[in-house]
């Protein structure tokens, strides 16, 4: 088995118990020599695995689809709350999704690298999940966006149920002791998202007020103007009604991890999130497209009248909770993550044509980065298409559990969100046009 994490990092090869190594070396191995060496001083008890030997313990996580937009931020996340006390295996398969580009930075830190690889070659994962043995596995490899799916839903079928089962079974031999249960401190967290419940009803043209109170009094701290399309919300206990071919792989996902929890007793999470927005997003979603055409000048694609309401949450809070869960949560259980922030996708687009025209406004340097004058960045921008198949009216999550039990709380309202990501989008230009050569029909 061999893996290599990049160009000028470590190239890791085993065979027939014998490990070589190229460049720096921060993994070892469980290989009789090392074994016998450790236990000339004293360590006997390895537990099947080889221990990183460092002056602390330090936790180890493979995230998977890292190199993807809620994957990269994560790791960016992790790097800055704990900086040199995580390591960080990012296994991607660098679809058009997925890119370098999105962790330079981090890709030249020691504790992180970067194996590029599918999540359903199984000797492969079977190799990471044995010689690094991660204290977590946090699997964001995905399929993710609709309209692809209803286009061609296999591959969504590949990467989204066979890809997460893969991972499933191999963090399962890799964890699973012979006398049965599972070694301490180990989790597997299948991040999901709230397409797998459906669609909630949008009762009334104008959306009504929303009063929270108890622990949902947090979430919503320091925010006003917050209102509600319709009557309900996703809990955890609403049933799963995907629609799309996406939400349908993902909802399988979410019960086959459910399934190695009730069948094994493996330490699983799920979290379902709600619709994510921030940096390094691909541009074929809708803000980080929407913001894309009005630098360029160009036509908003929206589809029908733009009345579909989504709930809009921050990726760098979406990274919280998802540490959170990691370090607090409890196994067996999925947490609904989202901030009670529903939008039109009108409102959300009108928002950032207002937005890149006042900062192009107020600030030259964003002036001269627009193929248009400010003046021409209006409402004229927006162009109606139809429908796509199937499209959800409504999604709105209730976060009490997460926020009662673990005390998650979204810290970035939608403005001050859209805000941030309509810079990094103008101060980055360059990585959208680098990102998205070469694919296609989606932008």
């Amino acid at each position: 088995m061999s893996w290599m994490s990049r160009q000028g990092a470590t190239l890791f090869i085993r065979r027939k118990g014998m490990v070589k190594v190229a460049g720096k070396c921060h993994f070892f191995y469980k290989v009789p020599f090392f074994c016998e060496i450790m236990r000339n001083f004293g360590v006997s008890n390895l537990c099947g695995r080889w221990p990183m030997v460092c002056p602390r313990i330090m936790k180890k996580y493979l995230v998977t689809g890292g190199a993807g937009f809620i994957g990269a931020n994560f790791v960016k996340y992790l790097l800055e709350a704990y900086g040199g006390d995580v390591e960080v295996v990012v296994l991607d398969k660098l679809t058009y999704a997925g890119h370098v580009e999105s962790l330079s930075a981090e890709l030249d830190r020691e504790n992180v690298r970067l194996v590029v690889g599918d999540v359903n070659d199984g000797p492969l994962v079977e190799g990471i999940m044995e010689d690094f043995d991660p204290d977590y596995v946090v699997n964001f490899a995905a399929e993710s966006h609709v309209d692809r799916s209803i286009d061609g839903p296999r591959p969504f079928l590949e990467t989204n149920i066979m890809g997460a089962q893969t991972l499933l079974e191999a963090a399962r031999c890799c964890w699973q002791l012979p006398e049965g249960g599972f070694r301490q401190g180990k989790r597997f967290l299948q991040i999901s998202t709230d397409e797998v419940y459906g669609s909630l009803t949008r009762d009334s043209g104008e959306p009504r007020k929303l009063h929270l109170d108890g622990p949902l009094e947090t979430v919503v701290a320091g925010r006003h103007g917050l209102k509600a399309f319709g009557p309900g919300f996703f809990t955890e206990e609403t049933p799963l009604h995907p629609h799309s071919p996406y939400s349908a792989s993902k909802a399988s996902a979410d019960m086959m991890a459910s399934a190695y929890f009730d069948t094994y007793g493996m330490p699983v999470c799920v979290t379902r999130c709600s619709n994510n927005y921030g940096p390094y997003q691909f541009p074929e979603k809708l803000i980080p497209l929407a913001i894309r055409h009005i630098i360029k000048g160009e036509k908003i694609p929206v589809y029908a009248r733009g009345e579909n309401v989504r709930d809009w949450l921050f990726v760098a809070d979406h990274c919280r909770a998802i540490d959170l869960v990691l370090r607090e949560g409890e196994d067996g259980q999925a947490y609904n993550i989202g901030g009670f922030n529903e939008q039109q996708n009108i409102d959300v687009v009108r928002l950032l044509i207002d937005t890149v025209r006042r900062l192009a406004e107020s600030e030259p340097r964003y002036r001269h980065m627009l193929s248009i004058g400010p003046e021409k960045v209006d409402y004229s921008l927006i162009e109606f298409v139809a429908d796509r198949p199937g499209h959800d009216m409504r999604y709105a999550i209730d976060p009490s559990k997460i926020a009662g039990r673990l005390g998650w709380y979204p810290a970035t309202s939608f403005e001050d969100g859209i805000e941030a990501t309509v810079r990094w989008c103008l101060d980055n230009a360059d990585w959208a046009e680098a990102v998205t050569e070469g694919t296609g029909g989606y932008l």
